[in-house]
């Protein structure tokens, strides 16, 4: 197996976890208001929502298991915090990806043209 495609495959694992984490709306949503950059309580972020507590640390847990999000406790309470390179295994999966339409379509321009 090529390097490249190992690579791939990697890229791909990596970011498949990445993405089912994100593919909830209120996880999405969490990672929206956590990359304002400041670290959040499960308190804070429960407040003006309806889930519990319990329901947030769970959401909250899928992300920091997928590395989206980092908590550390402070005192009583867990803070949460966005992690910013963590998107990066799915850029670089959307990147491999676009390169090889890129290719197949210039393949197909080829093809047309000639």
């Amino acid at each position: 197996m090529s390097l490249r495609r190992r690579s791939s495959i990697a890229a791909q694992r990596r970011a498949s976890v990445i993405f089912a984490a994100l593919g909830d709306e209120t996880r999405l949503s969490l990672v929206a208001r956590l990359s304002g950059g400041e670290p959040h309580s499960i308190s804070e972020l429960t407040e003006g929502s309806r889930l519990t507590r319990q329901a947030m640390t769970k959401h909250l847990r899928v992300l920091e298991r997928a590395g989206i999000v980092h908590g550390a406790r402070c005192g009583r309470e867990s803070r949460f915090a966005f992690e910013p390179g963590s998107l990066e295994p799915v850029k670089k999966y959307i990147d491999l990806v676009s390169e090889q339409w890129d290719e197949s379509l210039s393949r197909l321009k080829s093809f047309v043209e000639d």
